[in-house]
């Protein structure tokens, strides 16, 4: 049984990843940024006993030290942390280069880095400094996407800080190998979160699927399946490791 932090984990893959973590015997907080009734729907779901809320921005530098705190206290400690949370590609934060003003594209990049590399990467140093600190092994897994690879059209600041999280991910592993810490990341393809159920409609819906030679895209579920596998003490040798988790719809060489 370990203590677990998933950030963003009130909907999507992050409710996904604390079902499944839960149902291994595993204590979840459970971050969220602020729909708490969403939040609240995903700890009834849970199994098991002492699961926790918290909330906060992870834009906000103070905020992260808050919900590692607020988890530690509420938790006893954390042994897992989960980097789910991020600013997804969306209509609103669509910024193709050739199509958006100066003001929105600064706009979109500073939301989008704050959010989804410099708050992992906040929590990934309290979390670890926790560890550390405890003299105790843990893991942190970072979610990530096949887009750092092949690239985001209309959403290059989606890419480029999850490309920055991939890295930072290898780079922790370097570092906290000695301490008994393993860091990975996963890649995954399209997946039929609740915020994408509109795009699974109609001819896109098609050309998504067709994308994968298995003919669908992947799942929540899926990706919580993986995310327990990397936590689990049987996957230290994977520490450094990006997973590509995208149904062969997207081979790197």
């Amino acid at each position: 049984m370990a203590n677990v932090l998933v950030t963003g984990g009130s909907r999507g893959i992050g409710g996904a990843i604390s079902r499944v973590l839960a149902a291994r015997g595993d204590v979840i907080a459970v971050h969220f940024g602020s729909d708490s009734s969403a939040a609240e729907q995903i700890m009834g779901q849970l199994e098991g006993a002492g699961h926790m809320l918290v909330r906060g921005d992870l834009r906000d530098p103070q905020a992260a030290a808050d919900i590692v705190g607020h988890a530690v206290t509420g938790l006893g400690s954390i042994d897992v942390l989960v980097n789910n949370a991020a600013i997804a590609p969306s209509d609103s934060t669509a910024h193709r280069i050739d199509a958006v003003d100066y003001a929105s594209w600064q706009r979109v990049w500073n939301e989008m880095l704050a959010v989804n590399l410099l708050g992992a990467a906040n929590l990934s140093y309290l979390v670890t400094r926790h560890l550390i600190d405890r003299g105790a092994p843990g893991s942190i897994v970072n979610i990530g996407t096949r887009g750092a690879f092949r690239g985001e059209l209309d959403f290059p600041a989606y890419g480029a800080g999850k490309a920055g999280l991939h890295a930072l991910g290898q780079s922790l592993a370097l570092a906290l190998a000695r301490h008994g810490i393993s860091v990975t990341s996963i890649a995954p393809g399209f997946i039929s979160s609740e915020r994408q159920s509109s795009k699974l409609s109609g001819d896109a819906g098609d050309a998504l699927r067709s994308q994968s030679p298995f003919g669908r895209v992947g799942t929540p579920a899926e990706v919580a399946q993986a995310v327990a596998y990397l936590t689990s003490p049987e996957a230290v040798w994977a520490s450094g490791a990006i997973l590509d988790f995208n149904g062969a719809s997207h081979l790197r060489t």
